[in-house]
């Protein structure tokens, strides 16, 4: 056992959260449907993607439309509360680039990864898994 977790529970979780990856991504593809225009006009596409269901939050959700206006991408449709797609015209990002320096235009994460997300959940149940046992022992006294 590393930390106090068991790496077959890690490694369940991990493939757990892959598989779900995966599905999402096979739904995102049957659910995009670009037309002659779409794909004749020289669009791009991208889907931003939250760890959690970010975009159910008004604020967030308008924070993450100005976000991307300034790069010249256009919400598509929302998928759901955790995934947006955007299109622009190619050639956009040059202009963008040029109005945000150091910024990513073609960013498809919003706040932290999932992987990220998942790491932080184990230290905090570790952290309060420790704190209950030197609890109990200080009780013990």
């Amino acid at each position: 056992m590393t930390d106090g977790v068991d790496p077959a529970i890690i490694a369940a979780a991990t493939a757990a959260e892959e598989q779900a990856e995966l599905a999402l991504q096979e739904e995102e593809e049957t659910m995009a449907h670009y037309g002659h225009d779409d794909l004749d006009g020289d669009w791009e596409f991208k889907i931003v993607r939250s760890s959690w269901p970010a975009f159910a939050n008004p604020e967030e959700f308008a924070r993450l439309l100005e976000e991307e206006s300034r790069f010249g991408w256009v919400m598509l449709e929302k998928l759901d509360d955790s995934r947006v797609r955007f299109k622009r015209r190619r050639g956009a990002h040059i202009q963008a680039m040029m109005v945000e320096p150091g910024q990513d235009s073609y960013r498809t994460n919003y706040g932290l990864p999932r992987s990220a997300r998942w790491r932080l959940s184990l230290v905090i149940i570790g952290v309060l898994i420790i704190a209950f046992f030197v609890w109990s022992m200080i009780g013990a006294r």
